[in-house]
């Protein structure tokens, strides 16, 4: 198995599908339109709200008895290119045959991204052009860094909404879900 030296100095060719796989298993990265960025581990912040959010939605799926499913953290491969996979903090999945043992083939339906201090700029603009143009419906950026989460919602017409950690956040593709931020930031630390 190769060393992560040796994939940073394979970087200045585009990588692909193949590449992607071979990376070692300690290295946690993406790979957008042929370039690999490798990702920092998350923190303590992070993780909390990434568990309380991913709960929250479950909750609300099951007692609808709904299809769709809560994956957090897997390898997503938004289209047939080869030279795209990334792997959001939580997809929401519902059509089952996107979902596979490797993760997700195709765009979810939802994508929530926790941004991370050390390069918000790639949530920010790399995965929301990215998520945009291969069709996800929904993409929320939540900064615990400045308390707030950014909705877009990708339909025919772009709607974009800024909230705080203090306000309860409706959610696009279901007609009578509201996330109370509220409830996330009173457990924080």
């Amino acid at each position: 198995m190769k060393n992560t030296a040796e994939f940073k100095k394979n970087e200045a060719r585009r990588m692909t599908e193949a590449d992607y796989y071979a990376l070692p298993d300690d290295v946690k990265a993406e790979l957008i339109d042929g370039e690999i960025y490798y990702m920092a581990s998350p923190g303590v912040t992070h993780q909390e709200i990434l568990w309380r959010l991913a709960s929250i939605i479950g909750g609300y799926i099951d007692a609808k008895e709904g299809e769709c499913r809560v994956i957090p953290d897997c390898d997503t491969k938004l289209s047939t290119a080869e030279d795209t996979i990334v792997r959001p903090d939580i997809s929401v999945i519902c059509d089952p045959d996107k979902i596979t043992d490797k993760g997700c083939e195709g765009s979810p339906d939802w994508i929530i991204e926790i941004a991370s201090p050390g390069d918000p700029k790639h949530d920010y603009l790399t995965k929301l052009e990215l998520y945009q143009r291969t069709g996800v419906r929904e993409y929320w950026i939540v900064d615990p860094m400045k308390r707030s989460v950014i909705t877009y919602r990708m339909s025919e017409e772009f709607d974009t909404t800024c909230y705080t950690f203090r306000d309860s956040i409706p959610v696009g593709i279901y007609e009578d879900f509201i996330i109370d931020f509220t409830s996330i930031d009173d457990r924080l630390y």
